[in-house]
């Protein structure tokens, strides 16, 4: 007999593999290619804008290929230089501070969310007010109705002397302001979120209401301590107008009332003496607004 140790010993041979394991395996390899295009893909859609150029910088943040496309249009159409950093948000919008084109002005980008369910409970105050009787259902053509609202309101706002934001361009769901804060880097702060608040910041807040009724003929419609704001500067301000109707909407009174009532509310929490909401709502609906004085001029023409 030979040797058992004298044999020669092969090497074993490496585990071969079934058809099965084999595509099982071919298939792994085709999935996890599929993720990382897909990732890419993601990577890229993510990054808002990512052109350097001399016309605009870099933004980086998820919105959809119509919302890219508004902005590209404003840039192109020299309204926009960059659009940069995110400073605020709401339920509805995001806001970001951008760069007029042809200065190194500041200007407040407000982009409405396309998917935010917000807008289906915001139709009451578009639905009675004669400026937009012709708004479609539909969520793209209701929300660009509403950039449009809240741009025309600010202008009425605006050239009444009440102070706002001066509205720039809208196109779409995304409008261009004035961007309220100074050189330091300061913005305009809610008075939600202010230390103190005096007597002298409830009576100028009253007299904004009063001014956005009588020469406006707006009616807010949303206000309260998170949308009057005190800017750098000290002065008391109004924002977010999308919600503002017409004085002729027929629930004018009842927000009337509303804004009233959350403005004294906010104020006599924080110890400062409010007048009555009933006394202070038919003070400010006494004074016929401005189109109200050129209707009665207007009538007593004579022919």
């Amino acid at each position: 007999m030979e040797d058992e140790e004298g044999e020669e010993q092969n090497p074993p041979s490496p585990q071969s593999h079934s058809p099965v394991e084999e595509e099982d395996k071919q298939e792994e390899g085709r999935q996890e290619a599929k993720a990382d295009r897909r990732y890419r893909r993601h990577e890229q859609e993510s990054r808002f804008l990512k052109k350097r150029s001399e016309d605009y910088q870099v933004v980086e943040e998820v919105f959809d290929m119509p919302t890219m496309m508004v902005i590209m249009k404003l840039i192109n159409d020299g309204v926009l230089k960059s659009v940069q950093s995110h400073f605020a948000a709401g339920k509805e919008s995001k806001l970001y501070i951008g760069e007029a084109a042809g200065t190194s002005q500041p200007v407040a980008v407000k982009i409405y969310l396309t998917v935010s369910s917000e807008f289906k409970k915001r139709m009451q105050y578009i639905a009675g007010d004669p400026r937009f009787a012709d708004v479609k259902k539909d969520t793209r053509s209701f929300i660009a109705a509403w950039a449009r609202k809240e741009f025309r309101n600010l202008k009425q706002a605006h050239e009444a002397g009440v102070r706002v934001p001066a509205p720039i361009a809208v196109e779409k769901n995304v409008l261009v302001m004035e961007f309220v804060g100074d050189d330091q880097g300061n913005v305009a702060t809610p008075l939600a979120n202010l230390e103190e608040v005096t007597a002298d910041d409830y009576e100028e807040t009253i007299k904004q209401v009063e001014l956005l009724y009588r020469k406006a003929g707006l009616v807010h419609a949303d206000l309260s301590e998170y949308n009057v704001f005190k800017s750098p500067a000290g002065e008391v301000m109004l924002f977010d107008f999308g919600s503002a109707v017409d004085v002729r909407h027929p629930n004018s009174k009842q927000f009337l009332v509303r804004d009233v009532q959350n403005i004294n509310r906010f104020f006599a929490k924080r110890g400062i003496d409010v007048v009555d909401t009933s006394a202070l709502v038919e003070r400010i609906m006494a004074t016929k607004t401005a189109a109200e004085e050129k209707e009665g001029r207007g009538s007593n023409k004579t022919t």
